[in-house]
């Protein structure tokens, strides 16, 4: 097990920056409190828009049908409930590092917490993989002949890796720029739908169709694997909380800024959602790696087709390139402080980048990239973080006897609690999710758990431990 010291240093370094910014390292500069609520509440929505409903969409038809709409409502709520548990911990410790530091807090059990970060930092590379996937894809043959989907992904892994080893400069008002070509894509999206209604085009009674037949278990669970595989679309406001120690007045600043961007982004997923299935059968959004593009060209509206493509690759490229960072930096930070092998936080001289923990993150992503297709790439990014949900849903209640001296939002109790209930349930068997999701998630974790039981080893053996 590693030490105070070494936790403490570890959940600094899970914000996925740099160790050097850290605000206890020892030069002893503070992070700069620069993000008000405006700019945070576009970083939320950005953090939460991208692959997911641009690359998703169709599988989630395929699972549930013409209710398209249904699970990203379900989805919307089950997000809200664990939204509601972070703003309370943010509020309650307003620091970098998110689930790690409310498990170690909660719990005090380094191996759980431990565990905690390396499923995070799992999901990030099956949200990335899912994106190369999506790029690999339908909206990428608007531009070019064929080419085989796999070979293209991982060359788009190893782009991105690439650019990592150059160094990327990230800021929020880069996001925000990010944030609204992607917004342009789905506002697009809703304008053709407008444009189908007013002019009496679309089928409405798609609406209430479900793929499943029956009225009873078939048709919960084909919603329920529907829900579990749409809620890959709302993962991303859990990231927000890492800039806790560079928001102005924190406390007071997340709770709005993470409801309005879950709030906004569930609204915009459910309209989009209804457009799909208004203008396009299921059957054709399920086989197809762009769904949103086949809405576009079936929309009725002269809009370029290869400008919304264009604007699809920008999405899934930089959902893809943001998890590739911050996947490496956890990496590095947990080799750092001594959770994983030395050798993993080791960094590229000239650039300063941690050229062990890119290698690492982007040869598993490209592991992942041979092993899945867009729906099993992004269920397992769902099954990770749920299984993180619950457990920060608890630790909300297990917090509850720790007080602070400042005020801070406290969520309802009724809240973690169901919040916790629906996250175990969407990551259960009962979603009907494949076993090669469960089979993957299992290998990640061992990959994990290896590393760490080598680590300790090697520790031990040095006397280091």
């Amino acid at each position: 097990m590693f030490g105070t010291e070494h936790l403490r240093g570890f959940l600094v370094s899970t914000t996925g920056r740099d160790a050097d910014v850290s605000p206890e390292r020892g030069n002893g500069t503070p992070l700069r409190r620069v993000i008000g609520p405006k700019l945070l509440i576009l970083f939320v929505i950005g953090d939460i828009l991208g692959t997911g409903i641009y690359a998703a969409t169709g599988q989630v038809a395929g699972k549930v049908g013409g209710a398209l709409w249904l699970p990203f409502v379900i989805g919307f709520v089950v997000a809200i409930l664990t939204a509601a548990s972070y703003v309370e911990l943010v509020g309650k410790y307003p620091q970098a590092a998110g689930a790690a530091l409310y498990t170690q807090k909660a719990f005090k059990v380094p191996f759980l917490t431990f565990i905690i970060a390396f499923m995070v930092m799992c999901s990030g590379l099956s949200s990335a993989s899912a994106a190369a996937r999506a790029f690999s894809g339908d909206y990428l043959a608007e531009f070019t002949g064929f080419f085989p989907p796999t070979l293209v992904a991982i060359l788009f892994i190893l782009a991105l890796a690439a650019l990592n080893l150059r160094g990327v400069s990230e800021s929020v008002k880069t996001n925000v720029v990010l944030t609204l070509v992607e917004l342009t894509g789905l506002l697009v999206v809703l304008a053709v739908g407008a444009w189908a209604v007013m002019t009496g085009d679309g089928d409405p009674s798609r609406l209430g169709e479900f793929q499943a037949e029956g009225t009873g278990y078939a048709l919960i669970t084909s919603v329920l694997g529907a829900t579990a595989l749409g809620f890959f679309a709302f993962v991303g406001f859990e990231d927000s909380v890492n800039m806790a120690e560079e928001t102005k007045d924190p406390v007071r600043t997340f709770p709005r800024a993470i409801f309005i961007g879950v709030t906004v982004t569930g609204t915009i997923y459910v309209l989009v959602a209804l457009v799909s299935s208004l203008l396009v059968d299921y059957r054709v959004l399920e086989g197809s790696s762009g769904p949103l593009l086949e809405v576009v060209k079936a929309g009725g509206i002269a809009f370029p087709p290869k400008l919304f493509a264009l604007i699809a690759l920008f999405a899934v490229t930089n959902s893809a390139l943001i998890n590739i960072m911050m996947a490496s930096r956890l990496c590095y930070g947990m080799a750092n402080e001594r959770i994983l092998p030395r050798g993993m936080g080791r960094v590229l001289p000239r650039r300063r980048t941690p050229i062990a923990g890119i290698l690492f993150v982007s040869l598993l992503a490209i592991g992942l990239v041979s092993t899945g297709e867009i729906a099993g790439l992004g269920d397992t990014t769902s099954f990770l973080l749920l299984c993180v949900f619950a457990v920060v849903n608890i630790a909300v209640l297990v917090l509850r006897r720790d007080h602070v001296e400042h005020r801070h939002f406290r969520t309802p109790t009724p809240l973690p609690v169901l919040g916790a209930i629906t996250a175990l349930i969407l990551a259960s068997p009962l979603s009907e999710r494949p076993a090669n999701v469960y089979i993957r998630a299992g290998v990640l974790l061992a990959i994990g758990i290896g590393l760490w039981a080598l680590n300790k080893i090697v520790m031990k053996v040095r006397g280091e431990a």
